[in-house]
């Protein structure tokens, strides 16, 4: 008879597969060569998915190549790993210069994908395809601009992947067509070794030894809300004096996130990390994640928390539940309501035995989002796409004949 832990991985592989709609993997599809396109500046969670996806796609045969900005972290780390980059600065979103100088290498090299990973990315990919099948991940849960370039970009596609239902549900609220769009959430490498953060780092940043500590890992702009995270640790600091927040990440909002916590006294409490290359190190130090977005196409830092085995408190925003299973390995609260947040910090980091539960069944939860299967169904879509592609071809190149003339033809 299978164990507890077993039973509970089951369910939640079986889970995880029946609510998305996405591509089922059948077979190995054969090898496709693919440019992935994300001019993007910095490192977010968008490039942290192209670098792994890319990797995987060729360790199982695919032919990839980067297009990204030189310099910029997603370039850099992809030649680490030995992948290709091909350098790329659009000046702005239809560069014309950009898109020639991709289209030229589409015809050289025989690109047969060109997958664009940002919305400025499809719109490139928009004007340098050519004959390649173009494929777009959407990885944000609002629709699409009105404009009709927007719409075009996206409706001209051979498929859309979406990250969750919630990103699914917002295409097709844009008016982009159901059958164009698979769902296929983001995985991360699950066998990757994350040291643990030391004392002296924590100090540094400002968080005392033993402290219970917050952590929370997004960039600072509006649809991750970090004010609302700030409200939420007032009324944490409020029952639990000694209670610490790391709010790793930089952006806009920042001189807004500053004075809120200046405001609200919280100055020796909340502290501002800014961007780091340890977040994942650090996340190792927290006895609770949190996440306070108002929109979230999927949040894959609580994918990582979860396979750290770290509690979750975090909104219903997006795909966040689409991750999280409330009440099973974290809890959910109303996007924008900092109390009602602050109040599932409080209950986690004051309940040891929740939180080791919720640890348990973290980890578990975590297993069902490997970069390995998210690289597996993208590969089934190339597949199809390319496919589909040669089909019309064909279709396009048999002559029509005549009833007569193909009994002729056959006999």
């Amino acid at each position: 008879m299978p164990s507890a832990l077993a039973r509970t991985q089951q369910h939640a592989d079986q889970s995880s597969l029946s609510r998305w709609r996405g591509p089922v993997v059948r077979h190995r599809p054969g090898p496709v060569s693919v440019l992935h396109i994300d001019t993007e500046r910095g490192w977010r969670g968008g490039e942290r998915q192209v670098l792994w996806l890319a990797e995987s796609l060729t360790r199982s045969g695919n032919q990839c190549v980067i297009a990204a900005r030189p310099n910029e972290p997603l370039a850099l780390r992809a030649i680490e790993l030995g992948l290709r980059v091909l350098p790329c600065s659009p000046r702005w979103e239809f560069d014309p210069v950009a898109a020639s100088m991709l289209s030229r290498f589409i015809r050289r090299e025989g690109i047969q994908v060109v997958h664009a990973h940002t919305a400025h990315a499809a719109s490139i990919a928009l004007l340098c395809a050519g004959d390649a099948q173009t494929v777009i991940t959407r990885r944000v849960d609002f629709r699409v601009g009105r404009d009709w370039v927007s719409k075009l970009k996206y409706r001209r596609a051979s498929a859309v992947i979406a990250i969750s239902d919630a990103v699914a549900d917002a295409l097709v609220a844009s008016g982009i067509d159901s059958r164009q769009i698979e769902i296929i959430p983001s995985g991360i490498d699950l066998t990757r070794c994350v040291p643990t953060a030391d004392n002296r780092t924590l100090r540094l940043l400002g968080v005392p030894e033993n402290a219970p500590l917050v952590v929370m890992v997004a960039a600072l702009v509006r649809h991750k809300d970090p004010l609302t995270f700030v409200r939420a640790m007032k009324s944490v600091v409020s029952a639990i004096p000694d209670a610490h927040a790391l709010m790793i990440g930089d952006g806009p909002l920042r001189p807004d996130v500053e004075r809120a916590i200046a405001q609200s006294g919280l100055g020796g409490n909340v502290h501002l990390a800014g961007y780091r290359n340890d977040a994942d190190t650090l996340l190792t130090a927290a006895d609770v994640v949190a996440l306070s977005s108002r929109e979230e196409g999927l949040g894959t830092v609580l994918i990582d928390a979860l396979w750290m085995g770290k509690p979750v408190a975090a909104t219903r925003a997006g795909g966040i539940p689409e991750i999280v299973e409330d009440g099973s390995c974290g809890l959910l609260s109303p996007p924008e309501d900092g109390p009602a947040l602050g109040s599932t910090i409080s209950r986690l980091l004051m309940d040891g035995a929740l939180r080791t539960r919720f640890s348990i069944a973290g980890r578990v939860r975590a297993s069902a989002f490997s970069v390995e299967r998210t690289a597996s169904r993208t590969a089934l879509v190339y597949e199809r796409v390319t496919a589909a592609a040669r089909h019309r071809k064909e279709v396009k190149a048999f002559p029509r004949l005549l009833p007569s003339q193909l009994i002729s033809f056959f006999s």
